[in-house]
């Protein structure tokens, strides 16, 4: 029986995080593997990825330094 996929193995397909772009700006986003988290450099914010789905709101984003 394989383990039901949680935050630390659950990895987002490719293919999607291709497709998706910052909802502030509108600007690419970059996948950090070792947070799971997409980034918005010009937001400046990180955006969690959970069970393998990303979490596009800003209120769920936590701000860069």
């Amino acid at each position: 029986m394989t383990p039901a996929p949680n935050e630390k193995n659950a990895r987002p397909e490719r293919h999607m995080l291709d497709a998706l772009v910052c909802p502030v700006t509108q600007g690419q986003l970059t996948y950090d593997a070792q947070a799971h988290e997409l980034i918005s450099r010009t937001a400046h914010l990180a955006f969690p990825i959970r069970n393998g789905i990303p979490i596009m709101l800003a209120s769920e984003a936590r701000e860069l330094d």
